[in-house]
């Protein structure tokens, strides 16, 4: 479910529009450093409260913090794409987390949160009481759209329930999704999800994904400003496309299952309105990944 870490009010804005929170990601309001193209995509950073402060998980989210801060320009906002805890939410995982990100806070770097199947609602709200929503437009389901220059980000809550690698959408959270898609077709739509969508054929083969992703596709392949779908949980990076939609798999920032395969690190997304530019950055400088790029371009 996305939690919104904002900076400065006067660069925001907050409302209810169509039964969705939606958030202006610094949009034309920010300071000079600010590029307003640019999105920081992070997910899987599976903190816990015991981690040794040199141990490689904790030290891989700090690393990337350390290096988003101190980049030349700000983002329009950070998105942190579930699993921030380490097994199944507890509360002093959430605390740990929540000190390791406070720079991007402090930074004035607008960050927006969604749980994945490793979290767990209730815990995480008794950590960050300021951030549960006093009417969420589906219950048990935190959602919102965030709005920057070239695109809409549509966070939904694919958080089934906490250690169930399975997630699911539900109808009453696709009716919404409809509805907010309609609302807010004045540019390209980008769905953010933890989990991944299960449509067969690799790379999409992975079976811990979404439920009913056939059902949240038939809503978004029938949209036509629809363009992406950006998820985590598989702990490994890819590019695919199913009926006209990219599927965009963003590598972990915590740890990988095979390092032979995959790595840890975060990516670079550049939009326009025609598409988007990912580069990868890796938490190992020397890695091949380390800076490569690829650019999509959206259905018309």
């Amino acid at each position: 479910m996305p939690v919104h870490l904002t900076t400065q009010t006067r660069r925001q804005f907050i409302s209810t529009v169509g039964a969705a929170l939606v958030t202006g990601a610094s949009r034309g309001l920010a300071d000079e450093r600010t590029d307003n193209s640019l999105v920081y995509l992070l997910n899987d950073t599976h903190i816990g409260e015991k981690h040794l402060p040199t141990s490689p998980v904790p030290t891989h989210l700090r690393q990337v913090v350390t290096e988003l801060i101190q980049r030349d320009a700000k983002p329009a906002c950070v998105l942190i794409n579930g699993d921030l805890a380490l097994k199944d939410g507890q509360p002093g995982d959430y605390r740990h987390f929540a000190e390791l990100i406070a720079p991007l806070r402090e930074a004035k770097i607008d960050t927006h949160l969604t749980l994945g199947n490793h979290d767990h609602r209730e815990t995480f709200y008794e950590v960050m009481k300021g951030q549960r929503p006093e009417s969420p437009p589906v219950e048990s389901r935190h959602i919102s759209v965030v709005q920057t220059r070239h695109a809409n980000f549509f966070l939904l809550d694919s958080l089934q329930k906490t250690m169930v690698t399975q997630g699911t959408i539900g109808p009453e959270q696709r009716k919404w999704l409809a509805q907010a898609l309609d609302a807010h077709s004045d540019r390209p739509a980008l769905i953010v999800t933890h989990h991944n969508p299960r449509l067969g054929g690799d790379p999409l083969h992975f079976p811990g994904g979404l439920i009913d992703s056939e059902e949240l596709w038939d809503i978004l392949a029938s949209r036509r400003h629809v363009k992406a779908y950006i998820h985590g949980h598989i702990h490994d990076r890819g590019v695919a496309e199913h009926r006209g939609i990219h599927i965009i798999n963003t590598p972990a920032t915590s740890y990988v299952a095979d390092p032979k395969k995959s790595t840890t690190g975060w990516t670079l997304a550049r939009f326009t309105q025609d598409g988007v530019t990912l580069t990868t950055r890796t938490t190992d400088e020397s890695h091949s990944w380390n800076g490569q790029a690829k650019t999509l371009s959206w259905r018309s």
